[in-house]
């Protein structure tokens, strides 16, 4: 309950364009939407649990909300559809996601980031694993392996390709 009150009043804040930009790209793909939605969900509660301090702010919880998201994301799709058309739709609702809901450019840069690094590391498992077969705990244990070695971004010419980033919140 307390994820749809969440939920609706995050929309509440949306302008009438905002609200026909995202409607044009979630009414077209109402399974991959609702889909979404459940994954942002159970995203956002993990990394709640797991980093109650940073899951919500620009901190290594941060990095990993968003990483663990798309791959939900990506998981969840690839059920029912393939993982050319569940990363294409993943990509196209992160992204908007970050217009929808604009930070400074740095952080945006950061969740971009993480995003990507979610989406690559489910393509990397793809080849040797059935996407009927994946489970969550697939992700969670290897992102927090890769927390281990996630890089602070510091300005917006960085580039560390492969790793998590999150922002010194100092």
């Amino acid at each position: 309950m307390r994820t749809f009150r969440i939920f609706f009043n995050t929309i509440k804040t949306l302008s009438l364009k905002k609200i026909m930009r995202l409607l044009s790209l979630v009414l077209p793909h109402p399974i991959f939407s609702l889909l979404s939605f459940y994954a942002t969900a159970q995203a956002f509660t993990i990394a709640q649990k797991k980093f109650p301090k940073t899951a919500s702010n620009n901190g290594i919880g941060n990095a990993f909300r968003h990483a663990l998201w798309t791959c939900f994301i990506m998981m969840y799709c690839c059920k029912v559809s393939s993982p050319r058309k569940a990363l294409n739709f993943c990509k196209r609702i992160t992204d908007m996601h970050e217009d929808l809901f604009p930070n400074k450019p740095l952080e945006t840069k950061m969740d971009l980031h993480n995003n990507k690094i979610g989406m690559d590391y489910f393509m990397e498992l793809l080849p040797g694993i059935h996407r009927q077969f994946f489970e969550k705990g697939f992700f969670i244990d290897a992102l927090e392996k890769k927390m281990a070695d996630a890089k602070v971004l510091k300005n917006p010419d960085d580039n560390f390709e492969g790793f998590l980033v999150y922002l010194d919140e100092k």
